[in-house]
């Protein structure tokens, strides 16, 4: 299975159904909270990023968004189902450091759910370390926030 990263911006076909499918897996895990962290997750205000392809076909994606001069915010991760566990979300995430990098950022911060175990564990093995929770998701419980240095 031949692997390729494409960088792209927010209207981008194949970035827009993962999305589609990422927001009906969020659905299900968010419950009840679905609709707060949404609103959060608009991706007309995203320029950076970047889609996974296997075998020419799109199977996964992330994003980067300014947060402040020094950071920018790792946002709309997902990987499909079955690719999961192959490689696929590492390399989208390192992708999106490297061009965080390169645009003169130092750092990435995120926000994941706590029900999404597998996320977690994912941001923990890539050398994200838990900070307080930032912003909007201060006061939710569901929400554990990350940051790295790059």
């Amino acid at each position: 299975m031949k692997m390729t990263i494409l960088r792209t911006n927010s209207e981008n076909q194949d970035f827009v159904l993962l999305i589609q499918h990422l927001d009906s897996y969020l659905k299900i895990t968010d419950g009840d909270e679905h609709a707060f962290y949404n609103q959060f997750n608009n991706i007309d205000v995203i320029k950076n990023v970047v889609v996974v392809y296997a075998d020419k076909k799109p199977v996964g994606c992330g994003a980067i968004k300014k947060f402040d001069k020094n950071t920018v915010e790792v946002k709309r991760m997902f990987v499909s189902s079955y690719f999961r566990n192959q490689g696929f979300a590492q390399k989208v995430l390192q992708e999106l450091e490297i061009w965080a990098k390169e645009l003169g950022y130092k750092k990435c911060v995120l926000e994941t759910g706590k029900r999404q175990l597998e996320a977690v564990k994912f941001y923990h093995k890539c050398g994200y370390h838990v900070l307080s929770n930032y912003g909007q998701y201060k006061e939710m419980e569901n929400s554990i926030c990350f940051e790295k240095k790059i």
